[in-house]
């Protein structure tokens, strides 16, 4: 909780007045992208980048492809993020089809580029419920990759967390001890999978405080306009969407600008809610979109720095 955090005030400011009514943009944001597939997606993805740059957030991330060309445009777009748009940067890597020698090549290429920060994960196999296989020279699990880049350089590593559970996870406790395992091997944050009622995330948290981890867990925040598109996400990583957003969507397929404004009601209560509940750091999958975010971090009181005079 911050520092003088007071929850029934914060209940009842959430219930007694308008919910943006004078935040005063106490929060700290990150952004995640994923690598444009061509030179006009990099352009769209680089103004999006500049719309976010103004709020300052703590870091932005982007996505990882094992191998090929996907490769190659998540290490081009970090580099320029951190070149041009001077943004700490995040990189993904993950455990799929590399060896240990390939990870190593990739992580000292992002080093000498000037990346200290990088989200470490499993990976899936890319197919809805195909078994993680390790790659034979590779890395069997998120933690030992913590624990090798570690030997690489001195990044700052964050790693996944799953308030609903990882689908492979044996169980809730066996999921946890998981993150226990991987924060242990050196990591110092988590970013949290997307959710969407915030009960998840506060019982969650209430279980890492029972559990003794005490690492930041950023909670990850997707704004959904397309619920056919998030239940393909959810369904690939545990998370469980609410029968009611359904509802709010239905009929706006076609109307695109009316579906946008549902989408930033739907998503700025989620986190006006969230931050009623103590919560300040917020993590958002942009889908290389910025103006839901950005609308979302405006009724949160985040303004970018020239504003605050």
């Amino acid at each position: 909780m911050p520092p003088g955090f007071d929850a029934q005030h914060e209940a009842r400011t959430a219930l007694d007045t308008p919910l943006f009514a004078g935040l005063p943009g106490d929060i700290a944001v990150s952004f995640e992208f994923f690598p444009p597939k061509s030179d006009a997606l990099s352009e769209q993805l680089w103004n999006v980048v500049q719309t976010l740059a103004p709020l300052e957030p703590r870091f932005v991330s982007v996505t990882y492809g094992a191998g090929g060309s996907t490769r190659d445009r998540t290490h081009a777009t970090v580099s320029r993020i951190i070149a041009e748009a001077h943004l700490p940067a995040a990189a993904h890597l993950t455990c799929v089809d590399a060896s240990k020698a390939e990870i190593r090549e990739v992580a000292e290429a992002y080093w000498q580029s000037g990346v200290r920060h990088i989200v470490a994960l499993r990976g899936d196999m890319g197919a809805p419920g195909v078994p993680f296989t390790p790659h034979p020279d590779g890395y069997a699990s998120a933690a030992e990759l913590v624990a090798g880049l570690n030997q690489i350089a001195p990044f700052e590593i964050s790693v996944a967390a799953y308030p609903e559970v990882h689908p492979d996870a044996a169980s809730a406790a066996a999921d946890l001890d998981n993150l226990k395992r991987k924060l242990d091997a050196g990591a110092s944050s988590a970013i949290t999978q997307f959710f969407f009622e915030p009960e998840v995330f506060f019982r969650f948290r209430d279980r890492l405080a029972k559990a003794g981890i005490d690492a930041p867990v950023y909670p990850g925040i997707l704004p959904v306009t397309n619920v056919a598109q998030a239940r393909t996400f959810a369904k690939a990583c545990g998370a469980v969407i609410p029968a009611w957003m359904d509802g709010l969507f239905d009929g706006l397929d076609q109307r695109p600008a009316s579906r946008q404004l549902v989408a930033a009601t739907v998503c700025a209560e989620f986190c006006r809610r969230l931050y009623a509940g103590g919560v300040r750091d917020f993590h958002f999958y942009t889908l290389n979109r910025a103006e839901l975010s950005y609308a979302i971090c405006h009724l949160l009181g985040l303004r970018p720095k020239e504003l605050q005079s």
